[in-house]
């Protein structure tokens, strides 16, 4: 008997990311408004099916995300949401970071995290 698949936590604000991402998307006209839909309809499913586990983004993800600024922001050039990204995913105690934005999988990589 397989063992049930984990369901891969999503933070509230890594939610929003994806849902303004299809948007942004057909605006920019890289997807269609029916795609951007149909990948927004996806999502909801995901997350109704208990593929993807939203997360309320943690109050402590705002002081990390800070510190990792003093930390790494002069060197990597991180932009804020890509921060507060990062920081909740180590508050949450994530191993991995699923990103296709450049500068969060640096900063991510920087402070040890895997990503795709």
């Amino acid at each position: 008997m397989r063992a049930a698949k984990q369901p891969i936590v999503v933070s509230t604000l890594g939610e929003l990311e994806v849902v303004n991402a299809f948007g942004l998307r057909a605006y920019q006209k890289e997807a269609s408004a029916m795609e951007a839909q149909v990948s927004l309809e996806a999502l909801k499913r995901d997350l109704r099916d208990g593929v993807l586990r939203p997360c309320p983004l943690p109050e402590r993800a705002f002081e990390r995300a800070r510190s990792l600024s003093e930390q790494t922001t002069a060197r990597l050039g991180t932009g804020t949401t890509d921060l507060l990204h990062v920081a909740a995913a180590l508050e949450m105690g994530a191993e991995s970071l699923y990103s296709f934005d450049k500068q969060q999988r640096k900063l991510a990589q920087a402070v040890r995290l895997k990503v795709n």
